[in-house]
């Protein structure tokens, strides 16, 4: 038999007083050979919602059930506590007459945030509490720390993100939260499989960072010894799919984009991208339109949902192109302003700064829609048609060639998913291509990079295409009505303390 490694702690004047008397505890435990870490299973038959929902059923007979202790209430003979497993809490019963003179002494010593097992009745005491009256309690693991603000709540922000694991025990609707997202992403998947869409896993490392305006995180191969990019988008992969005859294709995946941090913006996030051939954006708005209505139906069980306080009615969307959007909000029409040369004097007049090499008519457009537009869509509006000079993958929309057919969908002032019909013209793509290449030689490092085998894919001929990316994150912001986009990541970006 192996030897067992002994545990080791932090010198004892390191400790504060509750750890100190915590540590002797388990010390007692070790020297009376009940070391808790050193069982390796219990048999949880039960759970509390087994006990609570079916109490009528399962009144007076033996149940298993395990978990956290959460309070201990103990009153000489008699003792009641709280059990929490992952699907609720159930009280104990515990008593000296029931468990014997030595167990129950052993019982007592235990702590709030240890975890047991317990073997016991069914009952509900003379007060109507649905109870479990325990025939023995088993100590499965040791808290050596206590639960913070003597388990009424985890309230430093930047605490709580750190040390999810103590967010979960003392805040049950962080837990909630976190089931919901588990619920939106398995709709989303529910809902693309039952219209045909497979799910299909592309690259994390790349050779080269595209498919979206970011700047990446760069790391590098020593066997291959070269320098290799995180992905910031599934898109150009994912199109390859396309061209190779895959039709309907959809990824869930991580990107990661090495930029600021706010509320809405974790230098890793989640997407969903989807691609179907022979689509094209107005299929892609039918699309995302029956996604986020699939969703909000299947976990909220509403189309009428309150977002931070206000109301949000997801059963109507509308639709507006960006010109019409900027005109409605600023009050310039830029179907009246043709030239490049009038579209910075427009800028100016309403005291916008324009960036040296972002001074085309499109480019202004795009900058008046950020600061007049953007923050005002509250209610459910998809965006369409943006100018071809911020949208190097779209198609040319017909008729009007500096425009494209994209749209963005916006929701509580934030956008939460783009799509296009995809370009897949191989002539126009590298052209598209070599315009970003400028801009990055002119120090955009967020611009897209010249990637030949995707150009060399199109050249093979994709069919006409939809695409569409929704940000996972900001949608379960949305459905769970949570503030920041580290409240629904259980393990957000964070600084190392003292850095």
């Amino acid at each position: 038999m192996a030897q067992q490694q002994k545990n080791t702690f932090p010198a004892e004047q390191d400790l504060n007083e509750v750890l100190k008397i915590r540590r002797g505890k388990f010390d007692e435990l070790c020297e009376n050979g009940e070391n808790p870490f050193e069982i390796t299973k219990f048999e949880q038959k039960h759970h509390s919602s087994d006990i609570v929902d079916n109490f009528d059923e399962m009144e007076g007979k033996t149940v298993c059930v395990a978990g956290r202790m959460m309070s201990k209430r103990v009153m000489g003979k008699a003792s009641f506590a709280d059990l929490r497993d992952r699907f609720g809490r159930v009280q104990l019963y515990v008593t000296r007459d029931n468990l014997g003179e030595e167990p129950y002494k052993k019982f007592k010593k235990m702590d709030i945030g240890d975890i047991i097992g317990v073997e016991g009745e069914v009952f509900r005491t003379q007060k109507g509490e649905i109870s479990v009256k325990a025939h023995s309690v088993t100590l499965l693991s040791k808290s050596l720390r206590p639960l913070p603000e003597k388990f009424h709540g985890l309230r430093d922000t930047d605490l709580r993100y750190r040390q999810r694991y103590v967010d979960l025990i003392v805040n049950p609707d962080v837990k909630k939260t976190f089931e919901m997202r588990s619920k939106i992403i398995s709709a989303i998947r529910s809902y693309l499989e039952e219209r045909g869409f497979m799910e299909v896993e592309t690259p994390i490392l790349n050779t080269i960072a595209g498919g979206a305006a970011a700047r990446p995180f760069i790391t590098h191969h020593n066997t291959l010894d070269i320098d290799m990019y995180l992905r910031i988008a599934t898109e150009l992969h994912l199109k390859r799919l396309i061209v190779g005859g895959m039709e309907k294709v959809y990824e869930i995946g991580r990107q990661f984009r090495n930029e600021g941090m706010d509320v809405r913006h974790n230098p890793e996030f989640t997407t969903v991208e989807i691609y179907e051939a022979f689509a094209d954006y107005n299929d892609m708005m039918d699309l995302t339109e029956g996604l986020f209505k699939y969703c909000a139906e299947k976990v909220c069980g509403t189309l009428q949902i309150s977002y931070q306080g206000t109301e949000v009615d997801l059963s109507h969307f509308d639709r507006m192109t960006m010109i019409e959007a900027v005109k409605k909000y600023s009050g310039v029409d830029f179907e009246e302003i043709k030239t490049d040369e009038e579209a910075v004097a427009a800028a100016k007049a309403k005291g916008l700064e324009v960036e040296k090499n972002k001074n085309t008519r499109g480019d202004i457009i795009a900058l008046f829609f950020d600061e007049f537009v953007e923050d005002k869509l509250v209610q459910p509006t998809f965006i369409t048609e943006y100018p071809v000079e911020i949208s190097p993958l779209a198609k040319r929309k017909p008729g009007c060639p500096e425009m494209t057919e994209r749209f963005e969908i916006f929701i509580t002032g934030r956008e939460l998913g783009n799509a296009f019909s995809e370009l897949n013209d191989p002539i126009d793509q590298r052209e598209r291509f070599m315009r970003q290449v400028e801009l990055r030689a002119a120090g955009d490092d967020e611009a897209n990079m010249m990637d030949e085998d995707f150009v060399n894919a199109l050249e093979y001929g994709m069919p006409p295409t939809g695409g569409l990316g929704i940000g996972v994150d900001r949608l379960v912001m949305l459905l769970t009505d949570s503030a920041s986009i580290r409240d629904v990541l259980l393990f957000p970006t964070m600084k190392p303390l003292g850095e």
